[in-house]
Order: C-alpha cells, then structure tokens, then sequence
C-alpha cells in the first residue's frame, strides 16, 4: 500500500449527500478483482451519457480537476452497499483524500485499508472548503488559464491548509494513522509478525505430533 505523508493537491468540489458506492463505482463493473482500471468508471454515470459521451458540467470532466486527487464531498458519503470496489475506483483514479461531515461505516474503513484518508470536519469547515474548491478553477478573470489552486493535506500535523492559507486540524487514530504513514494495509501488518506465527504453527505441529 502506497504510504500517505503529505499530500498536495487539486481538491474536486462534490456537493451532494448520501453519495453511495452503486453512484461511485456501478454495478456492472464489480466483476473483476482487479484494483486497477476502475477509475475510468468512476462515478461513470454520472460521467458520461449512455452512449459514453463525456458530461461536461460534472466536476471530474473539468479541468483542473481531472487531476484532482482530493474529493470533498457531503454528509454519509460511501453509504450503500459495502463493495470495496468504491475505494478502489477512487483511488486508480488517483484520489488519495475524501473530506466530508460523515461517512458510511464499512466504506470508511475501506479507505484506511487501502491507503486513502477519509477526514471527516463539521459542515461548516466542509462549507468553507467547498467554496475554496469551487472559486479555484484554473482560470483568471480574463478566462486564461493559470495554474490551479491547491490543498494541503499533511497527516502527521494533522492539519489541512486551504489555497488561501488557512489552516483546519483534523482528528484520525492514531493506529490507522500509523498504517498510512508507514504504508501498511492488512497483509503487512499480519507479515509483520510471521516469525511469531511461524513460532505458533511449529510448536502447533509438534504439539499435534506428541
């Protein structure tokens, strides 16, 4: 799993409650167990018309936030069924970040397991944010193109810093925090004591034998 340290980036602005894993990875894409490809999928419907065409209004469509890498989003974000494919279309999408006022539990996990940090803030630091996310586009007032604005997410402080400055602090476990610091989803961490479990199996085996 890719360590998460600091992170600075585009933040994609996506205002809507209870967006659920069938709205951001649909159901006909759950048959491979694969965890790259899905992000050309992600939140497909809404991405493109039925004959595939791209949606130009929907956020992931624009620039600058086809490189968006933080996704700000409303309350009970990830609710619905509990596909893991959710979190992996995010992520090969290249989203590493979900702020939002509250997620769905099993989604929520999902996140630390495979190296996304899901921060939750009350709604009115999502508010601000959101502003933030939506005013920075890329463009000045003569519609040239500049460089976009971007957010900072740095996990160890546990602060987030706005295009503006800013600072918000953010709670996370200490646990899960050490997990994306150092990188380590469910298998590392079991891996990390094999020699015990080898310990364990052996003494099993002559214990089985005596």
């Amino acid at each position: 799993m890719q360590k998460f340290t600091k992170l600075t980036a585009i933040a994609a602005p996506l205002n809507m409650i209870n967006v659920d894993t069938d709205m951001i990875i649909p159901k006909q894409f759950l048959k491979t167990i694969q965890r790259e490809g899905l992000g050309k999928n992600l939140f497909d419907e809404m991405r493109y018309t039925v004959e595939g065409e791209e949606i130009a209004d929907f956020v992931l469509n624009r620039p600058p936030y086809r490189q968006a890498k933080i996704l700000i989003g409303g309350d009970n974000f990830g609710c619905g069924s509990s596909r893991e494919h959710a979190v992996w279309a995010l992520l090969d999408f290249g989203i590493r970040c979900v702020i939002a006022p509250s997620f769905a539990d099993i989604f929520f996990n999902n996140c630390f397991k495979n190296g996304i940090l899901p921060i939750i803030l009350p709604q009115a630091e999502i508010d601000k944010l959101l502003a933030l996310a939506e005013s920075e586009t890329g463009e000045n007032k003569e519609g040239e193109s500049e460089a976009p604005a971007t957010f900072t997410i740095d996990l160890e402080a546990q602060i987030i810093t706005s295009p503006t400055g800013d600072t918000i602090s953010f709670d996370v476990d200490a646990f899960r925090k050490q997990c994306l610091l150092d990188g380590l989803d469910d298998i590392a961490l079991t891996l990390q004591k094999s020699n015990k479990i080898d310990a364990f199996e052996t003494a099993n085996d002559k214990q089985a034998w005596a």
